[in-house]
């Protein structure tokens, strides 16, 4: 079952309440590290994550996320005819089935950290058991030969997101993560991360679930031609590029990051598809960067292209390329043990220990 689509009006009423966090929070976050029985900047980037859930919450020790949600979005694309992917297009509808049963990678990360997994279905080829019903139509249509999306279709992905994450919060989700399934979707993720970043595509284009070397250089091939072919340039709007060359996955990731971000939940991206709809939603929003926090550093070049434009940094590189959610998920004990140490961490000030 679709949802109704989104009006430009409506999407802009949303960015529009996504303020940057307040500096004073981010003080008192520094403030309390700096009182931190420890050397200044000895927990790293745990001190960093623990700086930045104050500003987001607003409150200084930040609450501790403890209802975790991994969110799914599954798509097909219409640029798999190009043949940019060796595996075979049915395992999208397999894979969104086995996260619903248990067996996926996220399934199992995700149950070693105690996080809820729903997956939604915007647009597989063919609906998948267990799966919230989205669909909005039997994939995307090829990028190559026009625009993946009508606005119409666009817009309602983004209201299946802005659905999903409105309810998982409603039910108590107290940090998210997006994840994804479609094979072929790392194709308009680097066509995504090209057109918002203005990278060269060739420098953005990895080899997704196992491209051999001919295969890559077809897929920036075939990525460049979706550009062109679509008129995209540096002043093309977010929205037109995200139907141009996006898939609904995407489309819907943008939408759950941007409620995220207006409720003040922080979102735990993931790969290289989360990571280029981070790049849209900060197109229409400038400040959901202040809400986001980066899973992990993986393999697919457009990740670290798209992280560098948000200035984040991946928590986790193990040389990650599944998806799913399942590097997001894996990146959320760190999330957790930063807030611990916010809260419960003694201080000088408190605890009569002597500074060098």
């Amino acid at each position: 079952m679709a949802m109704p689509a989104l009006t430009q009006a409506q999407l802009d009423q949303l960015a529009e309440r996504i303020q940057p966090v307040d500096p004073q929070w981010l003080r008192a976050g520094t403030d309390r590290q700096n009182d931190l029985t420890k050397p200044p900047g000895s927990l790293g980037g745990l001190e960093e994550i623990g700086i930045r859930l104050c500003g987001v919450a607003g409150q200084c020790p930040p609450p501790v996320p403890s209802r975790p949600h991994v969110v799914v979005f599954a798509g097909d694309h219409g640029v798999y005819a190009q043949q940019v992917t060796p595996w075979p297009q049915e395992v999208s509808v397999q894979m969104a089935a086995g996260i619903v049963v248990g067996f996926a990678g996220v399934s199992v990360i995700a149950r070693a950290h105690g996080a809820r997994v729903t997956v939604h279905d915007v647009g597989l080829l063919a609906p998948a058991e267990g799966c919230v019903d989205r669909r909005i139509a039997a994939g995307t249509k090829d990028f190559t030969t026009g625009p993946a999306m009508s606005r119409d279709e666009v817009l309602t992905a983004i209201a299946v997101g802005i659905e999903a994450a409105n309810t998982a919060i409603d039910e108590g989700a107290d940090v998210v993560v997006p994840g994804e399934v479609g094979l072929a979707n790392t194709t308009p993720a680097a066509a995504l991360t090209a057109a918002m970043t203005g990278t060269p595509v060739s420098e953005v284009t990895g080899r997704g679930a196992g491209a051999d070397d001919e295969m890559l250089r077809h897929k920036v091939e075939v990525i460049e031609r979706g550009l062109e072919v679509n008129g995209i340039t540096a002043d093309t709007d977010p929205v037109t590029v995200l139907a141009a060359v996006g898939g609904f996955e995407h489309a819907a990731m943008v939408g759950f990051i941007l409620v995220a971000a207006s409720r003040r939940v922080p979102v735990v991206l993931d790969g290289v598809v989360s990571c280029a709809a981070a790049l849209v939603a900060r197109a229409i929003a400038p400040a959901v960067t202040d809400y986001l926090f980066a899973g992990h550093a993986g393999v697919e070049p457009a990740i670290r292209v798209a992280l560098g434009s948000l200035g984040l940094r991946g928590l986790v590189d193990l040389g990650l390329r599944l998806g799913e959610g399942s590097g997001g998920a894996l990146a959320l004990p760190l999330v957790r043990a930063a807030a611990l140490v916010m809260n419960e961490m003694g201080t000088f000030s408190g605890h009569g220990v002597s500074k060098a």
